[in-house]
């Protein structure tokens, strides 16, 4: 009889306030990075294979002080404003992780914002990389700044 008294002691005391676990503040809901979805990965990968794999690469890593690789580097895993404004306006002449390159990457402008941003998802998410997708309305973004 006594064990029962202390355990259903010990029961409405775990239900007491004083002893329940606090819970945390609920946090400020988090900027989610866009994933980057098979469909859009094997899209880019076929653009990819068109269009830039004869300069950068099967491997993502470029051609030494010509083509930069498109494998861990800040170029590509970086600020994706630059990365689209890479495809919309061509790149001469880049220093990237520290090494030149001095091949010149015509403007893709033939891509329409949706190739764009499935292709830029791919390198992103391609050879060793993880990054967020790029989507077509950053693409859009960029295309309609850029004209301006």
């Amino acid at each position: 009889m006594r064990k029962s008294l202390v355990l259903l002691a010990l029961l409405a005391l775990a239900g007491s306030p004083a002893l329940a676990q606090k819970k945390p503040a609920p946090k400020a809901p988090a900027r989610k990075a866009v994933a980057a979805s098979s469909a859009a990965v094997l899209k880019g990968k076929s653009i990819y294979t068109q269009n830039c794999l004869t300069c950068h690469q099967a491997d993502g890593l470029g051609v030494d002080g010509l083509n930069p690789p498109l494998a861990k580097t800040d170029y590509v895993l970086g600020d994706k404003t630059r990365l689209i404004g890479v495809l919309l306006n061509g790149l001469k002449g880049v220093d990237i992780n520290g090494e030149e390159y001095h091949g010149v990457m015509p403007a893709q402008t033939y891509l329409n914002d949706q190739q764009m941003a499935d292709v830029l998802t791919y390198i992103r998410n391609g050879f060793g990389n993880k990054a967020s997708a790029v989507t077509v309305a950053e693409v859009k973004a960029v295309r309609t700044g850029a004209k301006k």
